[in-house]
């Protein structure tokens, strides 16, 4: 009799049979031209970066508010899920147990108290004091905490919304630091062309369709997305300001979804989508996978009836993750890559 494992395996690889069929039709038609993809992990990641940009901008034009009503629905538990798997499942962090108390409880506090800012900077000085590095960097860390700690104090509750958007180049950053890069340098590409975007949008040389502008879900239109993302801020700055958190929180799933789990596989070439579905249930676990499996499906689900309130939800239900990010940031930072020995 097979246990709930190995019955998931099993439907996994049904499932997704037919892709990896359509995927070896698909690369046999391009012949010749597939091979430096499949072989060269830099080509491969850049060309998914660029196209990871070059999406998120196409949808920012056409219709920014459906953009930022259906990602952290469609896209939002499974990039959670992603943010557990690469910062703490996959580098071993949860088993750091002295580590529990001092990160653990104030990333469970900006999560779900009011003190955000000041609970996940707190984590970070607990990691910057905790993870295994030069004291020079240790130093270094918590002076740019110590920085932030005392801007947050000045600025109230800007600081929060100053991070909201901020978290979103976080990710890229993440992503550009994981690996170390080779000497060829295309995948500097991706970033360049991400800055160029976010540039481009917030100086207002690009401007999304007319009707892109109209073509909104019900109540989440501008005036919704204006006073949590840009509250007070006069035009045009505070609609170009909304725009750029579209685009960079949908390349910032991208990020989490693409670009960091072609780059932290072991092997140079490309997974099946069934040895993928393999990994990740092997790094989650069962209780984990399905939980969020139940989530993702009960967001989806309810999106269907409310919009608005299941985005809501979960949003709510998200907040500590760009924290955890900011605390991997200090992790990299102070033990000097994402390649120690919980990835080798």
């Amino acid at each position: 009799m097979m246990n709930s494992p190995t019955r998931l395996v099993t439907a996994s690889a049904a499932l997704l049979a037919p892709l990896d069929r359509a995927r070896r039709v698909m690369l046999k038609k391009l012949g010749p031209m597939a091979k430096p993809f499949i072989r060269r992990r830099e080509l491969r990641v850049m060309a998914a970066g660029c196209g990871v940009v070059g999406f998120s901008l196409a949808a920012t034009m056409i219709s920014p508010f459906w953009l930022l009503a259906l990602g952290p629905v469609v896209l939002g538990v499974p990039h959670l899920l992603a943010d557990l798997r690469y910062l703490v499942l996959r580098p071993g962090l949860h088993r750091r147990r002295k580590w529990w108390l001092p990160v653990g409880m104030p990333l469970i506090l900006a999560g779900t108290s009011n003190f955000t800012m000041t609970s996940g900077l707190t984590a970070c000085a607990a990691m910057a004091l905790l993870a295994r590095g030069h004291v020079r960097r240790k130093v270094i860390a918590l002076g740019i905490i110590l920085a932030l700690l005392v801007a947050v104090w000045c600025v109230g509750d800007l600081a929060a919304l100053a991070f909201a958007h901020a978290h979103n180049f976080i990710a890229v950053m993440l992503w550009w630091c994981w690996r170390p890069r080779t000497a060829w340098r295309g995948q500097a590409l991706v970033p360049l062309l991400f800055l160029i975007a976010s540039l481009s949008i917030f100086a207002g040389w690009l401007e999304p369709l007319s009707q892109g502008l109209v073509w909104q879900p019900n109540g989440l239109g501008p005036d919704y997305h204006l006073s949590f993302l840009a509250p007070d801020m006069s035009a045009p700055w505070g609609l170009r300001l909304v725009l750029l958190f579209a685009f960079a929180q949908s390349v910032h799933y991208g990020v989490w979804l693409r670009l960091i789990p072609e780059d932290d596989r072991p092997q140079e070439t490309p997974r099946t989508f069934r040895s993928s579905a393999h990994a990740l249930l092997a790094d989650l676990g069962t209780p984990l996978f399905v939980t969020a499996l139940v989530v993702a499906l009960g967001i989806a689900l309810w999106s269907v009836f409310d919009l608005a309130s299941a985005r809501e939800s979960y949003l709510r239900m998200a907040l500590f993750h760009g924290y955890l990010e900011l605390v991997a940031v200090t992790w990299l930072f102070v033990e000097g890559s994402a390649k120690q020995e919980g990835f080798e």
